[in-house]
């Protein structure tokens, strides 16, 4: 049962053009990488909705109930202050995001956990990579 409850968790996606143009998102398992390059697990675990430059328009947002979103404008809409806690706690899950509505977004804490990276620590590593990585892309 954990193992199928895990292969339900992991969540990697491809994504093809369906005969009336839509985009269909595939959910299959989410590829490994460095627990260390914001850069890489973005691109793997992100791009897919947020888009390659974070603007929320990668090529599975049109399959979305709602729109990712622009991660390029955290900090804008935060009074000019990234807000670190709040991205890292969507990302392991702990923070509900209303645009995520019935969670289209994976909560990728439980995901890297099963990777075994260290458990806890090693998922936190993981997410506080990730969280730096985005607040890079800050406009």
């Amino acid at each position: 049962m954990r193992i199928l409850l895990l292969s339900i968790l992991v969540f990697g996606a491809t994504f093809a053009a369906s005969s009336d143009g839509q985009t269909a998102v595939r959910k299959g398992p989410a590829r490994r990488t460095s627990s260390s390059s914001g850069s890489e697990m973005y691109g793997a675990y992100c791009a897919a909705c947020h888009g390659p430059g974070g603007k929320g328009d990668g090529p599975a947002s049109s399959a979305l109930k709602s729109a990712p979103t622009d991660l390029t404008q955290l900090a804008k809409r935060n009074s000019g202050k990234f807000p670190e806690l709040r991205v890292f706690g969507a990302i392991n899950g702990d923070v509900q995001v209303p645009a995520h509505g019935s969670k289209d977004m994976p909560v990728w804490g439980v995901v890297f956990r099963a990777m075994g990276d260290n458990g806890v620590s090693g998922a936190k590593l993981r997410i506080r990579n990730l969280t730096r990585y985005i607040e890079s892309l800050q406009e």
